[in-house]
């Protein structure tokens, strides 16, 4: 008999699965305000 239930290890897995997600999106988001930032610097000089 196994010490851990393999539910816990499935939420942890979905719970990794859901910040890689979150993470991700923060970073497209991050590099899509810098380069609008980017952009509306070079169309202002």
């Amino acid at each position: 008999m196994s010490s851990t239930p393999a539910a816990p290890v499935r939420r942890v897995r979905h719970q990794a699965r859901d910040a890689a997600a979150v993470m991700a999106f923060s970073a497209a988001t991050s590099v899509a305000v810098a380069l609008t930032f980017l952009l509306v610097a070079t169309l202002g000089r």
